[in-house]
């Protein structure tokens, strides 16, 4: 039997124990199906922990990324992307903006986001590390699962395999 990663399949099979996120999220990278198990950051307007992120080796986790919603500049790019597909990433979700969107697209990692803008952030290193944060409806909290696709996203508390 092949298990479906679909969140329309999952979201059938485990309605009492997953979240649905907030329909609020647009896909920017190559990949618009992902999942894995969850490590977050909680910045604002500054993504120098989001490149240490996704320096190290991803091991097919999911970054979420609390950037408090704002729509004032981008905290992931083209150059982050290559270096999360490159570490084993298997996707970014970020409650911010991204920008080079062509890069975005170019590179096999999942990226969701709910905008996007040229400017680029401040790189000061400020934020935490996981954490639990909540956005779109939901408490993320590192080591719970991600799955996301062009349908939406839900969070499972353990991996649903």
């Amino acid at each position: 039997m092949t298990i479906s990663f679909a969140t329309t399949d999952l979201s059938d099979a485990n309605a009492d124990t997953i979240a649905h996120v907030d329909p609020i999220f647009g896909d920017y990278g190559g990949r618009l199906a992902f999942h894995g198990p969850i490590t977050t950051l909680k910045v604002f307007e500054d993504n120098a922990l989001v490149r240490t992120a996704v320096e190290g080796p991803g091991e097919g986790r999911v970054l979420i990324v609390d950037g408090g919603g704002s729509t004032r500049c981008a905290l992931f790019g083209g150059n982050l992307a290559q270096l999360a597909a490159q570490n084993g990433w298997a996707g970014v979700i970020i409650f911010g903006c991204v920008r080079d969107r062509d890069e975005l697209e170019a590179e096999q990692v999942g990226v969701k986001a709910i905008g996007h803008h040229p400017r680029k952030s401040i790189k000061k290193g400020l934020g935490d590390r996981d954490v639990s944060v909540t956005f779109a409806g939901v408490t993320f909290l590192p080591g719970a699962w991600a799955y996301a696709d062009r349908d939406g996203i839900i969070v499972a508390p353990t991996s649903l395999a």
